[in-house]
């Protein structure tokens, strides 16, 4: 530089330093500002009716338009509507269950057979009140699926009923060694269980009670051979049958 600055040859110093168009001019691209120039945010202007129908006639002439626009409008509606018609069934169930957990599965099944076709709320009145070990966990997840049942699949939390209950075995744990005396061991397996229920929409505790008195009803009338003829009146109700019963009427 000091040599060129001497001789006054200032235009060939720059000549000379400047950087040829060669491979070294391209290896100064760097891709990182590519990024930053093509994903920065900027303001895009929304275009106008026009614009897009000049944009969509100049890719119709180059050949370049796209598949839907292709289409014509009564074929794009007519898919539009037949999409509409698939809609999501109501759900009329939920199914639930609890993880796996150390007991026997024998022992689970006891609280299952406790449990099932009874309404949700007299389920878990039930194991809220038992003195077995796993009532609790029961119960939290019954108080859990009634919970996610009203959320999730909209339904009725008065006319949920436990409709099924049943015990799977879980995976069988290593076996465990247990020392006893004279150099004697034993083997002990601890055995997992889960529980799984099923609830849906059915009938709640106090139309259980009024069908079983109908048909405790039904039994005392069928039994019952009301005299006939012209002297006797028919009753018309099975209320009218109670009343004109000669001895009192029980009912457990």
């Amino acid at each position: 530089m000091q040599t060129c600055l001497r001789n006054g040859q200032l235009a060939r110093c720059h000549a000379a330093l400047a950087v040829p168009s060669t491979s070294r001019a391209a290896s100064a691209w760097s891709p990182l500002n590519w990024v930053k120039e093509t994903l920065a945010p900027a303001i895009v202007e929304k275009q106008s009716a026009k614009e897009v129908e000049a944009a969509k006639q100049i890719a119709k002439e180059q050949g370049t338009t796209s598949v839907f626009d292709a289409l014509p409008k009564a074929v794009v509606q007519q898919t539009k509507k037949e999409s509409t018609k698939f809609t999501k069934e109501k759900a009329t169930s939920h199914k639930y269950s609890t993880a796996n957990f150390k007991i026997s599965h024998r022992k689970l099944n006891m609280l299952g057979r406790q449990i099932s076709g009874k309404p949700i709320d007299y389920a878990i009145l039930q194991m809220q009140f038992s003195e077995k070990r796993a009532s609790s966990r029961i119960m939290n997840m019954l108080a859990t699926a009634r919970d996610h049942a009203t959320r999730y699949k909209k339904l009725d939390p008065s006319k949920l009923v436990v409709s099924q209950a049943w015990v799977s075995k879980g995976p069988r744990p290593p076996k465990m060694i247990e020392p006893r005396g004279r150099g004697h061991f034993g083997v002990r397996i601890r055995n997992n269980a889960k529980m799984s229920v099923v609830l849906e929409h059915g009938k709640t505790l106090e139309e259980r009670k009024t069908a079983a008195f109908q048909g405790k009803l039904k039994r005392i009338v069928s039994g019952f051979h009301y005299p006939r003829g012209p002297a006797y009146p028919q009753p018309r109700t099975s209320v009218d049958l109670v009343i004109a019963r000669p001895y009192p009427l029980f009912i457990s």
